[in-house]
């Protein structure tokens, strides 16, 4: 049987990464291990890391005279939204109308990074746990981009972890309070859950060790199962036990759930009121 082709691999132009923080270095990372020719690569960043040095160390151009790179096949813009502005006209000077433009930029809409920079455009929402792999991006593509380029952008998503489509922008929103936002609230449960077990009379250093290893733990055993949460947590909890006790509370009417939805509609709001 034919493997099938690596669409990084295959990649014959150039792709220019604008900005290579946390992000994007996690991108970086990922591409090249999957396949993407390091010469093929070129970092625009004008603070960047030891890490990202040493990447470049392996053929990759770090910022290169804007006369020297030339148009590209990929944009892939990984800047902070509130430093696009003053970036947009250097970097729009390497698109051309054929040219895919990925942006993995909170809040900065298709239409705004359309206006700036032009070219075909996916926008998407990473999260940081894209560092280490496991992120979860979801993405939704403007009407330019083609089967092929769709091809192209997933492959430079998926490189540090799942990738969702979507096809009505309007969700992204709820998509950055949800899955950006998220890891933070994840946390969080584990500070306050230890900050509970030092309450209820064990040392804190044991309580933070419970804590991290017990929500880690279960994020991994959510991972890997094919059971869906509530299972997971229905298997966990014997009727009238210690675990049917604490979930009396959390779930109660001033609980998880309500708060939950405050959180994420709070979140959502934000998210429209910083689109531009």
């Amino acid at each position: 049987m034919t493997e099938p082709s690596n669409p990084l691999a295959q990649i014959q132009g150039t792709v220019v990464l604008a900005g290579a923080g946390k992000m994007g270095g996690a991108l970086l990372t990922g591409w090249l291990a999957q396949g993407l020719d390091p010469a093929r690569v070129v970092i625009i960043d004008p603070h960047v890391s030891d890490d990202i040095r040493a990447l470049a160390a392996k053929g990759v151009r770090l910022n290169p005279a804007p006369v020297d790179i030339g148009a590209a096949d990929a944009l892939v813009l990984a800047v902070k939204p509130q430093m696009f502005h003053d970036a947009a006209a250097t970097l729009k000077s390497f698109v051309r109308p054929s040219t895919l433009v990925v942006s993995i930029m909170a809040g900065t809409t298709i239409k705004a990074i359309s206006g700036a920079c032009g070219g075909n455009v996916v926008r998407a929402m990473p999260n940081t746990p894209a560092a280490i792999g496991r992120g979860i991006t979801v993405a939704v593509p403007d009407k330019s981009v083609g089967s092929g380029q769709r091809a192209i952008a997933d492959a430079l998503l998926a490189a540090t972890g799942k990738i969702e489509w979507l096809d009505d922008e309007a969700l992204m929103d709820a998509v950055t309070a949800v899955s950006g936002s998220g890891p933070a609230y994840v946390f969080l449960l584990a500070e306050e859950l230890a900050r509970a077990g030092v309450a209820a009379g064990l040392p804190a250093e044991l309580a933070a060790t419970l804590a991290r290893e017990t929500v880690a733990g279960s994020g991994e055993l959510l991972y890997r199962s094919d059971l869906d949460a509530a299972t997971l947590r229905q298997n966990v909890t014997s009727p009238g036990g210690t675990t049917a006790a604490a979930l009396g509370v959390l779930m109660g009417d001033d609980g998880f759930k309500p708060l939950l939805e405050r959180a994420v509609a709070a979140a959502t709001k934000r998210s429209k009121e910083l689109a531009k």
